[in-house]
């Protein structure tokens, strides 16, 4: 099982997938897959801006080649994908009312199952934050009548793989079975579902791995900067509070703790499941069942409020470093707002198209400042944002900043032109299948994420028609909207007023 108990640091909540972000909720290896920029939680303490020194000028031109012999492979193989767009999606509800979304494929023996329990590290309490994070490292290490041993020993012999990752608003859960294994698969993950043990020698161990993390984040330059960045823009929600707690409240967590978690949390009515692979609806009806059909009706959660990131301000982070990290923030679009095909378009102009974007031409292809710049949507359940990315020589992030503000202004005051938004929307039609139906899991995935947006069954076939109805007035209007307000911004690196003209070599 892969579980995320390391230290791990997020500048916001996950941004929005396939639609102008990464994956939010998706496994390390299933890639990105789904519709909304919502920030990604991993294993690893997350470095926002990127750590890679500036490239000499003109080395996008290699990339971009690349890039196109990439994107040629890919659509050699758009047909098959292409299919998986226009898959036939069933509801399948369970005897008990468990509900599911099914895409049947007994091409390969194998099935993916991926659920979310709503909820998540910001229902960890005060005074025990981390506790989310804990409880996902301990799901494999006994349930049931099964230690941590037994229960390992069986997943291997079912050669089943399971995961659960919290996130910001969720729980995440997934196996991935043969599907001749399906019983003993199943009945492993009903018991850590139902009856995981919270046992004191797992419990003890996982946090002493918690712990290194956390120990390691405070000797990290960009964990402290992120840290800090957090408080600033969030003040006292839950969203500014580290994911993987800190020492004096991982110590504070008793098994009695993750049991009253675990009850509060896995409850039917906050639950949203996908199944893809060779498995008929019958069947899934009944393994439903057995999952989900005892946990207990409804969840209780703790009320959060609503919040918007606290623009106009600037963090300075001073550290000693060759290069400078800046962060961005802007506001954001709601994934139910009208105008977010729109958002998402002009940000896939702005700085979502890694190769074709206005900031990496202007950052990157023009003045070779950077390796990389980048702009994402953020939509969490309790606040939004857009967040622009990069990191430069230090003796030139003041130049830098100056670039980056002023695509951002030209944009905001002009809107991009009618051949940037025909090839977004090109771009975006076309690479979806590529990007999160390009396996089961991946599918599976994207379907859990439709269902939280509560985008309906038949939004895959909708899509399209969604993104083409966007007119270039209704950009030029995203960008004013998002773009004019004074952003947040952070720097990590040695004080602006020192690098300030600085060279320019």
């Amino acid at each position: 099982m892969m579980s995320s108990v390391a230290g791990r640091m997020s500048a916001f909540p996950s941004p929005l997938l396939g639609e102008g972000g990464s994956a939010r909720g998706a496994e390390t290896d299933e890639g990105c897959w789904q519709d909304r920029p919502r920030f990604v939680s991993s294993n690893t303490p997350h470095p926002s801006p990127s750590a890679t020194p500036s490239p000499a000028r003109g080395e996008g031109k290699a990339l971009r080649a690349l890039a196109t012999l990439c994107f040629a492979i890919f659509f050699l193989i758009l047909p098959a994908l292409a299919a998986h767009a226009g898959m036939n999606i069933q509801e399948v509800k369970s005897d008990k009312g468990i509900t599911a979304w099914l895409v049947e494929d007994h091409t390969v023996p194998i099935i993916a199952i991926r659920f979310v329990f709503d909820g998540g590290t910001a229902q960890d309490p005060a005074g025990k934050e981390g506790l989310a994070n804990l409880m996902t490292g301990l799901f494999d290490e006994g349930a049931g009548d099964l230690d941590s041993d037994a229960f390992q020993v069986k997943l291997d012999d079912a050669g089943a793989e399971m995961s659960f990752e919290p996130q910001r608003d969720g729980i995440y859960g997934s196996m991935r079975m043969l599907s001749e294994q399906k019983d003993a698969a199943f009945d492993l993950l009903t018991l850590a579902v139902n009856k995981p043990r919270f046992d004191q020698a797992p419990l003890d161990r996982v946090r002493a791995q918690v712990l290194a993390g956390i120990v390691a984040n405070e000797r990290d330059p960009n964990a402290i900067a992120q840290r800090k960045w957090l408080r600033a823009i969030y003040g006292e929600h839950p969203y500014s509070r580290p994911d993987e707690g800190t020492r004096e409240s991982i110590a504070a967590i008793a098994p009695a703790d993750l049991g009253a978690f675990h009850k509060a949390s896995f409850a039917r009515d906050g639950l949203h499941v996908a199944v893809v692979g060779d498995i008929d609806a019958a069947t899934l009806k009944r393994k439903l069942d057995q999952l989900f059909g005892d946990l207990p009706q409804r969840q209780a959660l703790a009320a959060i409020a609503d919040t918007q990131p606290k623009l106009g301000q600037q963090v300075e982070v001073d550290y000693d470093l060759p290069q400078t990290s800046l962060q961005f923030a802007y506001p954001g679009v709601k994934r139910s707002a009208p105008d977010f095909f729109a958002a998402v378009l002009m940000n896939e102009i702005l700085g979502g198209g890694t190769f074709t974007s206005r900031l990496y031409d202007e950052v990157r292809e023009k003045r070779g400042l950077a390796y990389g710049v980048d702009s994402n949507l953020v939509d969490h359940q309790h606040s939004n944002a857009l967040i622009i990315t990069t990191a430069t020589r230090s003796d030139r992030a003041s130049e830098t900043l100056a670039i980056v503000r002023d695509v951002v202004k030209t944009l905001a005051e002009q809107g991009p032109t009618e051949a940037e938004l025909d090839a977004a929307k090109k771009y975006m039609i076309g690479a979806y299948a590529i990007n999160n139906l390009d396996s089961s899991g991946s599918i599976a995935a994207t379907l859990v994420e439709l269902q939280l947006d509560r985008l309906g069954i038949d939004y895959l076939q909708r899509r399209a028609g969604l993104i083409n109805a966007v007119t270039l007035d209704d950009v030029k209007a995203a960008a004013k909207k998002l773009l004019s307000p004074a952003p947040a911004i952070m720097v990590v690196g040695p004080p602006l007023a020192k690098t300030a003209g600085g060279g320019k070599g």
